[in-house]
């Protein structure tokens, strides 16, 4: 009964944790009005990992679809806002995802985009009912406290307390717990303690991990704030437009913002005016590279979402320019909300925890069924009942694997240890078993596979001939350029110091400085030469910068074949853009230089320091050739990936860089450039195209961030990889959060740091490599221990019923039970310590939930079998069924059993021949020593005596050789059916 009751708690504590709620996010809302249901507002969203797998019924969302669409062409016409957000939100929600697999949220945030992007200027102010005045004070408050402050998403954390009530609640950790009660219960203290330490252990780790995780999600809250330039309108007779700052949590959709330089965008914006306006989209697509904005066009469906010109985006920034805008979306309505709504979620258990879970109920069930039966016939044979249940707590805890959580801690942290002599941190212990089973390593290209700084490579005219002229002006205009030098500077010095060029810098003087910015692009020296120095004599301004920039201030072109300059054709204009094009599908980087000699009275040089109009110079310039640069790949990169596809870990890159660079990158480092893909040809994709593409291509250019997370996404769920994924960027922090195995580097982003579960210290792509041996290796020992201590612990427990069925006493006495359970297990721990087959290291694992199940009915009943060997050859040789040969049949009984569980060690850690073909380590093999004598001794010592043990013949030792070798035959036999039915071993 006491059994029966406290199996009841327990099992009560298992639904709980089953079925207990973690943190529930909270998102916020764009238009929730309380009183109007017509009102645009998003709903809770689902895991992108359900959608991946739960496809949608394309016949029932055709209809639909169109519909929508021919809505959406009626746009234009003067259809109510209320009224199109009516039809939007109805039929979004059935509307049919691409093969970019978005959410049924992320459809309405892309489709009020383009909406928006399509539409008239004066047409978007009725879309989220705003003027040209912008909202009054009134009614921003109005909308702040119906949508709530302007922050991407808001999450409620659980606590401290709440995550370690939680982290007690495992299958394995209340087993520990319900013994360790029912051991102080029943006076056995020594017991509960080692089960109450080992649960400390286990809840310490558990609750570290998992606060880790709740704090890299807590990242999200703390949004940069910053003062936003909003222009409000007041009075109640004449309204006067007036601009305030607001801080950009206040800021609500209708606002008109105003920005210049270095500005953040505090929401999804239309422009409504822009004046040469530069926009770094770094925070979102990855790409250094600027891009422009213009309020004076009208885009279409077929533009990717990053490339509208008229939609800026939350968390970019203004790098040159001046403009202004209307606010369409805010707080979890935004783009950058796509992004981050599904950071920090409690990822699904993988095949390793499903196969423990799925072990710890079959335990339970066997403990249930044993322990009762063992109970009853205890009872009913001695009318004991504290002796009756100490006993069977006794089988309980011999058929509980305690040393499981230490064993897994042990060789993970190993791992740990030897990736911290590498220069590298684990955060995460369970990582390194991941890394173990990885397959795939998806990385970005900048940094990862290259040096992340440019070389230059060439000086070519517009015929694609080298050129020293050209190197000489690129060189002294970087030379003599003193407002800020740049990477490409110091590549062109490099370049021709290195290369032996003497261009005598000496001989130059600097007059000016047109520095450069990112409306021009481009930067010019004006130059003097001293004396009558031949050809360069003179003054001369010097040019260098984007290409089309500094063509548009060119009016001639330097023929070098011929000698002469001649005027700019567009003949020449076409040729040298379809030279910057080659250059560019080669991965190189491309920019323009030209030259113009000046006459002396066009400078006005004044000692009040007033400056020249940069217009009038920068004119009628001639343009003499290009200068090509290139990111080199690291040396390391190419063999490190080649020794993790040694390993089989298939490399995919996944970067937000233009194709064409990338695709160089690759074929410099190895990787197969046969299959690749971009990011704008994968949102056109259906569904199943996009899981087939994903899987074949191995080089993926121009990627989102959303992209880059549903691709590792599709790996896991459709082709069923264990992915580990390599960034550093804000734009990797999704990609970071759904791989198995999180890869940062110690420069990399706070937030990818945080997501990181391990954080490289340099960036070299070998470490990784020791970091999949470490993890195999924690792998396979934890592998041992699992598969050995179930094995031995069942058969043990199922020989113990047989042996009570027959005999009328206890084959084992509580207190010996225990005993020999703590020597073994103990003697175990040197398992994390062992080595590994060298075919095993080379090739990826992952447990499966049928594999320990089946692996142990395959095995178990060769440990049943020897130990009914024992039985027998004690009932008809020994005679031992009395109660006088009881002592002895306990002696003989205990050194059997903690011999067998000794020993199968050595044949469970290996599918070779133990001891022949391979030997275990040599903590292993002390370990399996001293155990064995320490169990052999016990019986003839004082000790032993008062464990109610007897003197041991001789002869028994002689049946218990000729036992175990039967035992490794029998069990090698097994192991090769085993072997060549599953194909694999541990």
């Amino acid at each position: 009964m006491l059994l029966s009751f406290f199996s009841t708690i327990w099992l009560l504590f298992l639904f709980h944790f089953f079925n207990a709620p973690m943190g529930r996010t909270k998102v916020s809302t764009l238009f929730a009005n309380k009183h109007n249901n017509n009102n645009y507002m998003l709903p809770y969203s689902n895991t992108i990992r359900q959608t991946l797998v739960n496809r949608p019924n394309t016949h029932k969302d055709r209809f639909p679809f169109s519909l929508f669409e021919l809505l959406r062409r009626l746009i234009h016409s003067s259809i109510p806002y209320d009224i199109f957000f009516h039809f939007h939100s109805h039929f979004s929600l059935t509307r049919k995802v691409d093969g970019d697999s978005k959410t049924e949220e992320e459809e309405k945030v892309y489709s009020w985009l383009y909406t928006l992007a399509q539409s008239d200027k004066n047409l978007v102010f009725e879309y989220v009912r705003s003027t040209e005045r912008g909202l009054s004070f009134t009614e921003a408050d109005r909308r702040l406290r119906e949508n709530g402050p302007n922050v991407p998403l808001e999450y409620s954390f659980p606590r401290w307390w709440h995550l370690l009530w939680n982290s007690l609640f495992h299958p394995f950790i209340i087993i520990l717990i319900v013994l360790s009660v029912l051991s102080f219960i029943t006076c056995d203290s020594p017991n509960g303690f080692i089960m109450l330490i080992l649960v400390f252990i286990s809840v310490t780790l558990r609750f570290y991990q998992e606060y880790s995780s709740s704090k890299a999600a807590m990242k999200l809250s703390e949004f940069v704030k910053c003062p936003i330039k909003v222009q409000r309108c007041a009075g109640r007779v004449v309204q006067k437009e007036l601009v305030v700052q607001v801080d950009q949590r206040d800021v609500v959709p209708g606002d008109i913002v105003i920005f210049e330089p270095g500005d953040l965008f505090p929401g999804d914006i239309r422009l409504l005016s822009s004046k040469q306006l530069v926009v770094s989209q770094a925070s979102l697509t990855g790409e250094s590279w600027t891009t422009d904005k213009t309020a004076e066009i009208r885009e279409d469906h077929s533009t990717p979402l990053l490339d509208l010109k008229n939609i800026c985006f939350m968390g970019t920034n203004v790098v040159s320019g001046t403009g202004t805008g209307l606010v369409i979306s805010t707080g979890s309505n935004t783009y950058m909300s796509t992004m981050f709504s599904k950071v920090g979620k409690k990822k699904p258990p993988d095949e390793f925890e499903k196969g423990l879970r799925r072990i710890f109920y079959l335990l339970i069930s066997v403990i249930l069924a044993v322990v009762t039966i063992m109970f009853v016939i205890n009872y009913t044979t001695s009318l004991n009942l504290s002796q009756s249940v100490l006993f069977a707590i006794s089988v309980a805890s011999a058929l509980n694997p305690q040393m499981l959580p230490l064993i897994i801690n042990t060789c993970l942290a190993k791992g740990a240890l030897a990736m911290a002599k590498d220069r590298c941190i684990v955060k995460s212990l369970t990582s390194i078993r991941h890394m173990g089973s990885m397959d795939i390593l998806c990385i970005d290209k900048t940094g990862s596979l290259t040096m992340n700084h440019a070389i230059m490579v060439n000086h070519l005219d517009c015929r694609g001939l080298p050129q020293e002229k050209i190197l000489r002006y690129a060189f002294l205009n970087s030379y003599f350029k003193s407002d800020q030098k740049y990477p490409l500077d110091d590549a062109i010095l490099a370049f021709v110091y290195s290369n032996g060029f003497r261009f005598q810098p000496s001989k130059w003087r600097k007059i000016d400085e047109i520095p450069f910015d990112f409306i021009r692009r481009r930067v010019s020296v004006i130059l003097e030469t001293e004396g009558g120095h031949s050809q360069f004599f003179g003054r001369f301004l010097l040019t260098k910068g984007a290409l089309l920039e500094v063509l548009r201030v060119c009016s001639f072109i330097e023929n070098f074949d011929k000698d002469e300059i001649s005027p700019f054709s567009s003949n020449d204009y076409q040729r040298i853009l379809n030279l910057s094009e080659d250059l560019s599908n080669e991965g190189l980087r491309v920019i323009a230089v030209a030259i113009r000699k000046l006459e002396m009275p066009q400078i006005c040089e004044t000692s009040n320091g007033s400056k020249r109009e940069e217009e009038d110079i920068e004119r009628d310039m001639v343009f003499i050739g290009l200068i090509t640069f290139f990111d080199p790949p690291k040396d390391s990169a190419k063999q490190a990936l080649w020794r993790l596809s040694e390993k089989g870990v298939k490399a995919k890159v996944l970067t937000g860089d233009s194709l064409s660079l990338t695709t160089r990158v690759c074929r410099e480092v190895g990787i197969s450039t046969t299959h690749v893909i971009t990011g704008p040809e994968l949102e056109q994709l259906d569904q199943n195209t996009f899981h087939e593409t994903v899987q074949r291509a191995t080089v993926l250019a121009r990627l989102t961030p959303i992209q880059k997370q549903r691709v590792v996404q599709s790996l896991q769920t459709i082709g069923n990889h264990v992915v580990g994924f390599l960034g550093d960027g804000v734009n990797d922090s999704l990609a970071l959060d759904a791989a198995n195995v999180s890869i940062s580097v110690d420069s990399g982003v706070a937030i990818a740091k945080d997501m990181a579960d391990i954080i490289l210290l340099e960036k070299d792509l070998n470490v990784l490599v020791a970091g999949v041996e470490h993890g195999r290796l924690s792998f396979g020992n934890t592998m041992k221990y699992l598969k050995m201590s179930v094995i031995a612990n069942l058969g043990s427990v199922i020989s113990l019923l047989i042996a009570t069925l027959l005999f009328k006493y206890e084959p084992l006495t509580s207190r010996q039970l225990l005993t020999q359970n703590f020597i073994y297990s103990v003697g175990q721990i040197a398992l994390a310590w062992d080595k590994m087959d060298e075919e095993y290291v080379k090739t990826p694992h992952k447990s499966s939930e049928r594999g320990l199940s089946m692996f142990m009915l395959w095995n178990a009943p060769v440990c049943t079998l020897c130990d009914v060997a024992t039985l027998l050859f004690l009932w008809f040789y020994y005679k031992a069924y009395t109660d006088v040969t009881q002592k002895f049949f306990h002696s003989a009984w205990f050194i059997e059993g903690l011999l067998l569980q000794t020993l199968i060690i050595h044949l469970i850690r290996t599918e070779k021949i133990p001891f022949i073909q391979d030997v275990a380590s040599w903590p292993v093999i002390f370990s399996t020593v001293v155990t064995s004598a320490i169990g052999i001794a016990l019986p003839f010592t004082p000790i032993g005596k008062v464990m109610g043990f007897s003197l041991i013949p001789l002869s028994y030792f002689g049946f218990l050789v000729l036992l175990f070798l039967g035992y490794f035959t029998v069990g090698q036999v097994v192991k090769r059916l085993y072997i060549l039915v599953y194909k694999k071993w541990l």
